[in-house]
Parts: structure tokens; C-alpha cells; sequence
């Protein structure tokens, strides 16, 4: 009746695992009895979980990034100790199948459920401001997107005390990942976990699309859209171009596992290197994925903080272009060594020097804008300094592997480990601490606090030097990746430096938790009164911090490509009076139903309990249907409301200015 679950799925000879689960489910219930010791269900279940509101979902996908975060980083550094303290040809403290299990994890959870949330997050939270839109193209959509990627977190965290996870790297390459290497149901929670969060971030990006393309402000033609929404436009694009390859792959893989089918299994006439080819086809779009809108979130950033506009507007949306359009004809440079000949390997080696092109014009373009502007070195334009060094680095030594030569000494060393964390963590992780820092104030109403921020920036740059710089040394003495011991006493001193690098970037995760309960805790004194704290340029900055549901009383007109400053240079105030009714759309449950049907239904395929996934799948089904019949017309917002609305807020912008001027 249960399938393959038994009792001896529980990990309870595993002390670290059952530690890990016991302080997981600490947390939940520390959190479950506050909310009811503050009543707070009620407001939790219809003020969050349930709402369509764009601002609420960001915040939300915010959320799930960072508490994945802190699980992802407690992979890494359980990794860094571990190999600092096998270094001398000990055992270290974690079982061989257990490390495998946390280096497979900690990338699955990074990219998927750390990146891609939080990018995801920052979009729907600050584009459909941009654009002057009330909300996104389809609001129910929008819920359901997110929570079918909290259902893929939470599968990634049940296989933790439940069962195993997959130990075949985070690509889950084939043979590997097939039943006869991996026989249990690690790769299995791999498969369902993507499979269900695939689906909603693919359901994301076809909302987003829609958004920018049909819900511009009048006047605001494609040239005029702020550029963190042109980013946000392509990354979207990439998402529907290329999440397709990854469901399909994944399926394929599935079939192998469950029906005995040979689509990968080289003696029964498949190919394993057709699944490396499509997974790649997938996987570096999704690296210009994370990259692009972070892109944007620099570009808000340097131009806001310069007090200048930004320099080479069209260059960069032109660059933004055509790094997506080349983003899919480099992947190859990802596995050179699989034997396709000198010819094929060149194309693929020129094709990547060439994608750095457009990436250098918008680093000149950040550096021109900076030029003779007022600069401002406020913590998050700290995070764009870290940020243009560390990438910099990183993509030099992208450019030396799109050698096909070069690539062949080092793919499989701990240089390309450097190389890919110092794109990730120098571009997509600085740039989503950016974008948290500068955009905090409008999602919540108050400032995050300066002090911290600066020690939380310090001990991420400078951990990260010392985590990474070791990695390419180590590369280059021979030290292939996924070793979890070694016994070469040359590489000993090198592995204690990454650890110790852990360790600071740790401190520095400690400082930005400190820096938001802080912020929580001294709010009034934080407090953005004018909804502008930063000089902003872009439609954002024109409303109240936080925004009121509604977004804009009235549909802003837009005349330039900064359309807010252009709106300050022109003496327009805000309407005070004379509003009317505004169309709002209701919230709804179905989206999380949905989810946790999504999530018993991919714990029933895990473990081959038929009668259990087909509930789950029937609850999907017919939660959709259910939505699908009645209709919903939403709800009127009565111009009386939001008149009192608008009347609060020009009292607070009143205030604030006040203050600024005393």
C-alpha cells in the first residue's frame, strides 16, 4: 500500500541528518506557535498565502530564496570542512554517500531554489511598478507559479528525513542517475522537484511577458521601459525557450527510471551524451536566466545612485539582445572533452568569446555612468562595485575555457568550480543583495540598516576571495572537483583558506539576518516617508513605500525613459483629487491547493504509492476545473478609499520632506 516506504527510509543511524531535520522542524513549529500566540492564521492565510497581489508573491518568493538559501550554504560549508579536515588523508566527518548527496543538493537548491526565486521574486515585486501597471497579466497564474515552486522546495526537503537525495551532481547525468547506479529514490525526489518547479517558473515567464508586452503605461514604448525591464523581458523569453528542454529532458530520464525505456543507455541503443546535450541546451540560457535581470538591477542602481542617466541606454538593450539570442548557440563549451572534433568545438569556442562582447559593453557602460556623477556609496551600490570586480574576473576566466585546449586541462578541476561560483556568486548573489538592499524600502516602507549592510558586504566580498582564489590555484595543481577527501599534502593549505573563506561569508550571512531584525526592530527611525528614499528615477519611486494595493490611483503618463525624474524636472505633483473606482482582482486558494496536491503527488511517484498519486493528481485536476467554473470578476476599489489613501500619503511625503530639509 505505501510502495517502496518503509520505516528504514528514515535516516536515524545518520546523527548530522537527523540534527539537520530536528532543527528544521523546530523552526516550523516555532513559527506555527507564534502565529498562534498573535492570531495571526486569519491574516497570514488571506493577506499572503492566497493573495494575487504582485508585490505580496515577490515578497513571498523572497522569502523561500532566503530560507533556501540558509539550507544551501549549510551544504557548502559542511562541504569546505569536510575537505579541509580529509585534506591529510583522514576520512573527515561525513560518510561518502552522504557528502555526495550535499554537493548534489547544494547545487539543485542554489539554482533552482535560491537564484531562481529570488530573481523571479525581484521581478514580480518592482516590473509591473516600472511599467505603471496595477498588477500582473494574470494574477491567479502568478499565485499558482510560486507556490508550485515552493512544492519542488519542500520535495527537496522531505528527501532530507525521508529516503535519500540523488548523488549524481546537481545535471544528474546519465548513467549515473539511471536505476543501475542509482537504484533508490534520490534521483527520483531530483526529477519530481524540478519537474513540478519547472512548471511554475514556466508559468512565470509566460506572465511576465504578457505583463511587459500588454501592460505598459501610455506612453511608455519599448525605448522608454526602464531597463531592469528590458532585462526582465529577455531573461522571460530565455525562461520559455528553454525550460521546455529541461521538462523534456527530465521526462525522458523519468521514462528510463520508471517504464525501462533505453533513451540513455548507450548499450541498448541510446546515448547518454544526447541527455548532457539537451540538459546544456537548457542550462546556459538559464545561467543568462539569473545573470540578465541582475544585469538590470545594476544598471537601477548605478544610474539612481550617479544621479545621472544611465550612459548608452540603447547599447545596453541592444547588449541585453543579443546576449540572448547568442545564449543559445555556446552550450557546447560546457563539455568540449565529449569528442565532437576540432571544427565543432572551435564554433562553439568562438561563440562564446564572442557572447562576452555585449557582456563588457554593459560593464563600460556602468563605469561611464559612474563617470563625473555624484557617486553615492551606499550599500547597495557597494554590492555593484563587488559586483563588476568579481564578474569581471569570472569572465576572464570564462573566456580562457572557451579555449577548447585550455578546457581540456581544466574541466574537471576545481577552476571551473572557481570560475562558476565566481560568476554565480560575484554576479547572480551580489546582484539579487542589490537589488534586496535597494528595493527593501519600497516592499516594506523603511530602510534597511546602513551599519550592517556594509559588514554584511565586507565578509561576503572578502569571504568570497578566500573561498574561490584557492579554487583556481588548486585547479591548476591537479585537484579535480567532487573529491570529498585527498592525500596530497600540496593542496592542504589551499582547502583550510576556502574553509576559513566559508566561515567569514558566514559571518556575513549572520550580519544581513542581524541587519533585518535590526531594521524590523528600529523601523520608525528607518521609516521612508516620501516613498523616494534614494532619488529614484523610475515609475516605482512615484508611489508610496509600501505601495497600496492598487499601485497607481491613476494611470501615470510617461514621457521620457526616466519617466519619475522626468516628473520631478517638470514640477508634476500626484493627483490629489477627483479619483475613481479601480478594478481590482480577488484572491483565491486554488494556488496553493494545487501546490500541495503537487507535492503529494510528487512524494507518490517518489516512493511508487499508485493510489496516492493518483489522488494527487486527481486534486490538481479538479482544483483547476473548480477555479475554471465559476467566474471571478474581482472586487471595486471605491474612489473614496482611494482618495483617503492618497490623502495619507501626501501627508506622509509632506513630513518626509520636512524632515529633509531641517
Amino acid at each position: 500500500m505505501l510502495g517502496k516506504l518503509t520505516l528504514e527510509a528514515i535516516p536515524y543511524h545518520e546523527p548530522i541528518v537527523m540534527a539537520a531535520v530536528g532543527m528544521m522542524a523546530l523552526a516550523v513549529l516555532a513559527v506555527a506557535l507564534l502565529l498562534t500566540r498573535q492570531r495571526r492564521w486569519g491574516w497570514l492565510w488571506s493577506e499572503w498565502l492566497t493573495s494575487v497581489d504582485h508585490k505580496n508573491i515577490g515578497i513571498m518568493y523572497i522569502i523561500l530564496a532566503g530560507l533556501m538559501l540558509l539550507r544551501g550554504f549549510a551544504d557548502a560549508l559542511m562541504m569546505r570542512l569536510q575537505l579541509a579536515l580529509a585534506s591529510g588523508g583522514g576520512a573527515g566527518y561525513l560518510p561518502p554517500e552522504h557528502y555526495d548527496q550535499i554537493f548534489t543538493a547544494h547545487g539543485v537548491i542554489m539554482i533552482f531554489f535560491m537564484a531562481m526565486p529570488f530573481i523571479v521574486g525581484l521581478m514580480n515585486l518592482v516590473v509591473p511598478l516600472q511599467i505603471g501597471a496595477r498588477d500582473v497579466a494574470f494574477p491567479f497564474l502568478n499565485n499558482l507559479s510560486f507556490w508550485l515552486t515552493a512544492a519542488g522546495a519542500i520535495l527537496v526537503n522531505i528527501s532530507l528525513g525521508v529516503g535519500e537525495f540523488a548523488r549524481t551532481g546537481w545535471l544528474a547525468y546519465p548513467p549515473l542517475s539511471g536505476l543501475d547506479y542509482s537504484p533508490g529514490v534520490g534521483v527520483d525526489y531530483y526529477l519530481w522537484a524540478l519537474q513540478i518547479s519547472g512548471l511554475g517558473t514556466l508559468l512565470a515567464g509566460v506572465n511576465m511577458i504578457v505583463t511587459i508586452l500588454q501592460m505598459r503605461a501610455p506612453g511608455m514604448t519599448m525605448f522608454r521601459m526602464p531597463i531592469f525591464a528590458w532585462t526582465s523581458l529577455c531573461a522571460n523569453m530565455l525562461i520559455v525557450a528553454a525550460f521546455p528542454i529541461l521538462t523534456v529532458v527530465l521526462a525522458l530520464l523519468g521514462l528510463d527510471r520508471y517504464a525501462g525505456t533505453h533513451f540513455f543507455t548507450n548499450e541498448a541503443g541510446g546515448n547518454a551524451m544526447m541527455y548532457i546535450n539537451l540538459v546544456w541546451a537548457w542550462g546556459h540560457p538559464e545561467v543568462y536566466i539569473l545573470i540578465l535581470p541582475v544585469f538590470g538591477v545594476f544598471s537601477e542602481i548605478v544610474s539612481t545612485f550617479s544621479s545621472k542617466r544611465l550612459f548608452g541606454y540603447h547599447a545596453m538593450v541592444w547588449a541585453t539582445v543579443c546576449i540572448t539570442v547568442l545564449s543559445f548557440i555556446v552550450w557546447l563549451h560546457h563539455f568540449f572533452t565529449m569528442g565532437s572534433g576540432a571544427n565543432v568545438n572551435a564554433f562553439f569556442g568562438i561563440t562564446t568569446m564572442i557572447i562576452s562582447i555585449p557582456t563588457g559593453v554593459k560593464v563600460f557602460n556602468w563605469l561611464f555612468t559612474m563617470y563625473r556623477g555624484r557617486v553615492r556609496f551606499d550599500t547597495p551600490v557597494l554590492w555593484t562595485i563587488g559586483f563588476i570586480i568579481t564578474f569581471v574576473i569570472g569572465g576572464m576566466t570564462g573566456v580562457l575555457m572557451a579555449l577548447p585546449p585550455v578546457s581540456f586541462v581544466l574541466h574537471n578541476s576545481l577552476f571551473l568550480i572557481a570560475h562558476f561560483h565566481n560568476a554565480i556568486i560575484g554576479g547572480v548573489v551580489f546582484g539579487c543583495f542589490a537589488g534586496f538592499t535597494y528595493w527593501f524600502p519600497k516592499a516594506t516602507g523603511f530602510r534597511l540598516h546602513e551599519g550592517l549592510g556594509r559588514k554584511a558586504f565586507w565578509c561576503w566580498i572578502v569571504g568570497f576571495y578566500l573561498a574561490f582564489m584557492p579554487l583556481y590555484i588548486l585547479g591548476f595543481l591537479g585537484m579535480t572537483r567532487r573529491l570529498n577527501h585527498s592525500d596530497n599534502p600540496l593542496w592542504q593549505p589551499y582547502l583550510y583558506v576556502a574553509a576559513f573563506g566559508a566561515l567569514v561569508i558566514l559571518c556575513g550571512i549572520l550580519f544581513q539576518i542581524a541587519q533585518i531584525v535590526v531594521s524590523i526592530r528600529q523601523r520608525e527611525s528607518l521609516r521612508d516617508l516620501t516613498g523616494d528614499p534614494w532619488g529614484g528615477r523610475t515609475l516605482e519611486w512615484a508611489i508610496a513605500s509600501p505601495p497600496p494595493f492598487y499601485n497607481f490611483a491613476e494611470t501615470p503618463q510617461v514621457r521620457d525613459i526616466d519617466a519619475y525624474w522626468d516628473m520631478k524636472a517638470q514640477g508634476l505633483s500626484p493627483k490629489r483629487e477627483d479619483f475613481h473606482p479601480i478594478h481590482m482582482p480577488s484572491n483565491t486558494p486554488t494556488g496553493i491547493v494545487i501546490g500541495g496536491f503537487s507535492v503529494v503527488l510528487g512524494f507518490a511517484l517518489v516512493w511508487h504509492i499508485w493510489w496516492m498519486a493518483g489522488l494527487g493528481l486527481a486534486g490538481m485536476v479538479l482544483s483547476a476545473i473548480t477555479h475554471s467554473w465559476f467566474e471571478h470578476h474581482g472586487h471595486e476599489v471605491p474612489a473614496a478609499l482611494v482618495a483617503r489613501t492618497e490623502a495619507a500619503h501626501a501627508r506622509r511625503m509632506q513630513a518626509g520632506h520636512t524632515l529633509q530639509e531641517a
